[in-house]
Order: structure tokens, then C-alpha cells, then sequence
């Protein structure tokens, strides 16, 4: 496998640069603009760190109708627009081109209005996951997808990759919590989809533009949804001898019509190192664990904890334990939410994200230990496995020639083994231009043309996020 290709950047475009930079200093604040080059270079990558470019320039707004300004801008003088949240995809959706300007959204970052009898708020896109639940805890309320970079990411990303976390086995990904985004169109045109409504008229543009990954318009403002907290979670963990042993415990607990709050699963090296990191009591003498956690009232949780333990009895555990204080539950997900990067200190490492059916789950851990072990490749696997949401992690030296590639390599054969067993590319961190050029494998030509003339329709000039999602040969026109 060859490296990611982009394609090659304008000349005219960067011709023009100073042209393109007066235009844009116009139309914003001194300290919205980033030309200096040095500056720029923070905005030449996201997590997938791997591919860096660094971009014409870096706008930063603070308000929807300065996004709208630079956007009728770039559209009539042709010019690439790069929108960006925190940079944390790890699918390379956030990084630019160089005649591309970045649209970061950070600086709008504040809750606009809560409704608590509704249960909604209003939020600027660019405030952090964590802080809509933040805002709303006092009022024993929270917003449910929760994304390990909770703490960073932000709604705009959320809402651009449909990104899901470890609680949305019961409470669901991005759509299913968003109610209405105001986004603003390449022309520069400013649009309201949906509302404070639980159901809209007319098409379901909603559902269009959550996943989307900032190829329609830039969303600068959210309606979500935000729930009651539960009365109490507790959550319990479950060792076993054999990853394969695992992931048939986690088919026969869906199975049984038990639905957890979240049901995790980690292997031995993703348990080593995240026990060194967090000292969660995590167990180092097994192969797999499970972290399974239930919600409710006492009585509910009890009952739903002792009907999984029976579940699991006839796979033999090796570990069990179920979580008896809060401060051991924070523990517990200190040392998952903390695994990605508590894996960066040992390794370089390329986080993969593919869906199967849960009930391949064993087959498929098995084929992802092979594929790694063909590559001469390690892999420590962390994923929402409830819902069948894979997170592999490819672990590479990037100081050894070739490695990056041969990763790249196994982490392409991991997703199309995940197609081949009735599942898809990505479950929530989105294509970008890591799974770009596997889009054949899972659609046909007649698939990938309707879905690239939608997107014309929005962005007949491709000039918003350029060279992200579909294959960069064969682009169709709206």
C-alpha cells in the first residue's frame, strides 16, 4: 500500500496569495487571521499526525455571520476551505491543503440557551463535547455521546463524523442526540435544518449533513439533546483467557436482550499499558476484559449485574469484579477513556475504526491478530464492543523505513475484512482521507456517483474540505 496521495495544489491559487489575504484580512478582526508561517504549521495536521500540509491560511471567527463572509470569499475567488474543529479526527478529516484556507470554529464556544422542560440546548459549535454535560450537571442533566477526546473534541467534529463514545450502545451516536444545526452554505448563504422540535418537516437534512464531514456547509450552531441523569451507574469487569472467549460473552449478552449503558473491550496489551497508566486494578493475567456498566436504581443495577455475570459464567472468567464505590467506577473509566493516549507513550500507532455484526466478533479478533502478525505488526484492541464499533490499534515504529506503510496496510486489510463480514468502514471517526480510498470496497460505482452528486449539489466547485471521503479519480458533478 502506497502512501495517501493529495492532490496537487493550485498554482493559480497560490499565485494569488497576497490577493486572496487582503480579501480575507477585510473581512475579519486582526487576531482571526493566521498568515505568519510558523503560526499556520499548527494547523498542518490533526491526530491522524502521519500527513501534514501546511495551508494558504487560518481564518478563526468568533460569529456565524464572519463565516459567512469567508465563505462567499473563497466561493467566488475559487479558493479551498479546510473546516476544523479541535483537529482531532483521526481520520485525517481536518488536515488542509496548502492552497487551502483552514475555517476553525474554536472561538464560538458558548452555550446560547438551555431548555431544561425540553430537554435541549443550544450550543456554538465550537464548544467541547464535555462542557454541554458541564453546563447542564448542576441541573442533574447530560449530553450522551462522550467520545474518548471528549475533553478536546468539539460539537462541530461531533457532528461532522457522527462520532459516538463508549455510552452509545444504549443512548446512541451524534444523530440520534441532534436536533438542528444552523450552517452556513459555500456561497455563503445561512441555513437553519431542523430545530428545538423532536421531528422536522419535509426532507431529513438533518440526517444528511451529521456524517457528512464538512463537505455540504460549515455547521456553526447546535440544538442537541440532553437527558436526565441516571439515579446511579456501577460498572463490573470480566477477564478471560482468550480474546475469542470475550467477544462470544459480549454476542451472548446482546443476544440475551440485555442492553448495558456501555459494554468495553480491551486485550492484554491495551491492558498492560493502561494499568500502568491510570492503576485502575484492572486484571494482568488475561487475555481480554469486558467493562460492562449498567444504570438505574439500586435494585435495577444489582438485578442487570447478576443476570451478566450468569451470562458469562459458561465462558469461564478468569476475572470479575464488580465495581463497589464510585471512586472505583471513576477508575474503571479513567483507564479506558485515558487508553489512546496512555498507548501513544510506548508506541506509534494508527487507531483504526471499523463495524461488524456482533456476532462475528470472535472471528474477526481472531483475523485482526493474523493480519498484524502477517505485517510483523503489533495490535492492542480497544473498542465499544456492544455495538460492534472496532478500534484496533496497529502499533508501528515511524523511525523504522516502511513501517507506516506495512501499517497502512494492515490497517486497510482490518477494514475490509469488516465489509466482507457484513459490516462497514467506520463506526464514528468518520473516512477522511484514511479510508478515502477503500470506498470502492464497500460501495459500487453506482453508490459512490449518487453520494458524490449530493454532495455537488451543496459544493458544486468541491472546494469545501477537497480531497476527503471519495477517491480522487472519478468525481462526479452534481
Amino acid at each position: 500500500m502506497t502512501a495517501i496521495a493529495f492532490p496537487a495544489p493550485d498554482a493559480g491559487v497560490l499565485a494569488r496569495r497576497e490577493e486572496i489575504l487582503a480579501g480575507l484580512a477585510a473581512l475579519l478582526p486582526a487576531d482571526a487571521l493566521i498568515t505568519d508561517e510558523d503560526e499556520r504549521r499548527a494547523f498542518e495536521t490533526d491526530a491522524l499526525t502521519a500527513y501534514r500540509r501546511v495551508p494558504l491560511a487560518v481564518a478563526l471567527p468568533s460569529t456565524t455571520e464572519e463565516i459567512a463572509a469567508v465563505l462567499k470569499f473563497c466561493y467566488e475567488h475559487g479558493v479551498r476551505v479546510v473546516p476544523r474543529g479541535a483537529g482531532t479526527s483521526l481520520s485525517g478529516g481536518a488536515i488542509p491543503q496548502e492552497d487551502a484556507i483552514v475555517l476553525g470554529v474554536s472561538k464560538m464556544n458558548r452555550v446560547l440557551a438551555i431548555d431544561y422542560a425540553n430537554r435541549t440546548a443550544r450550543v456554538e459549535a465550537g464548544i467541547t463535547n464535555l462542557a454541554i454535560s458541564d453546563a447542564v450537571g448542576a441541573e442533574g442533566f447530560f449530553y450522551a455521546p462522550d467520545p474518548s477526546s471528549q475533553l478536546a473534541c468539539t460539537i462541530a467534529g461531533n457532528i461532522a463524523m457522527n462520532s459516538g463514545g463508549a455510552h452509545c450502545l444504549k443512548y446512541g451516536v451524534t444523530t440520534n442526540n441532534l436536533l438542528g444545526v444552523t450552517m452556513v452554505l459555500l456561497d455563503g448563504s445561512v441555513v437553519e435544518i431542523g430545530g428545538e422540535h423532536l421531528d422536522a418537516a419535509g426532507y431529513d437534512l438533518l440526517g444528511l449533513v451529521c456524517g457528512s464531514e464538512g463537505q455540504l456547509g460549515v455547521v456553526t450552531e447546535a440544538v442537541v439533546r440532553i437527558l436526565p441523569k441516571a439515579e446511579g451507574a456501577r460498572p463490573v469487569l470480566l477477564g478471560f483467557d482468550a480474546i475469542e472467549t470475550a467477544g462470544a460473552c459480549v454476542a451472548a449478552i446482546i443476544a440475551a436482550g440485555i442492553i448495558p449503558v456501555a459494554l468495553e473491550f480491551m486485550d492484554r496489551p491495551a491492558i498492560k499499558v493502561c494499568e500502568a497508566f491510570a492503576h485502575a486494578g484492572y486484571p494482568l493475567d488475561v487475555e481480554a476484559m469486558l467493562i460492562i456498566e449498567v444504570e438505574g436504581a439500586d435494585a435495577e443495577i444489582d438485578d442487570m449485574l447478576r443476570r451478566i455475570v450468569a451470562i458469562a459464567e459458561p465462558f469461564g472468567p478468569k476475572a470479575l469484579k464488580v465495581s463497589q464505590s464510585e471512586a472505583e467506577s471513576t477508575a474503571i473509566w479513567k483507564g479506558r477513556k485515558s487508553a489512546f493516549g496512555a498507548m501513544g507513550r510506548i508506541a506509534d500507532y494508527l487507531c483504526m475504526d471499523g463495524t461488524i455484526p456482533t456476532g462475528q466478533l470472535p472471528r474477526v479478533l481472531k483475523r485482526i491478530s493474523e493480519i498484524c502478525a502477517g505485517y510483523g505488526l503489533g495490535v492492542a484492541n480497544i473498542f465499544h464492543a456492544g455495538d460492534g464499533n472496532l478500534h484496533p490499534l496497529v502499533l508501528y515504529d515511524i523511525n523504522k523505513p516502511g513501517e507506516l506503510e506495512k501499517a497502512e496496510a494492515a490497517g486497510a486489510d482490518i477494514l475490509k475484512l469488516c465489509v466482507e463480514v457484513g459490516g462497514c468502514l467506520t463506526g464514528e471517526h468518520g473516512v477522511g482521507i484514511e479510508k478515502r480510498d477503500l470506498m470502492r470496497h464497500q460501495f459500487d460505482e453506482v453508490d459512490l456517483a449518487q453520494q458524490m452528486r449530493v454532495r455537488g449539489v451543496f459544493d458544486p466547485g468541491w472546494l469545501l474540505n477537497p480531497a476527503k471521503v471519495f477517491p480522487l479519480e472519478g468525481r462526479v458533478a452534481a
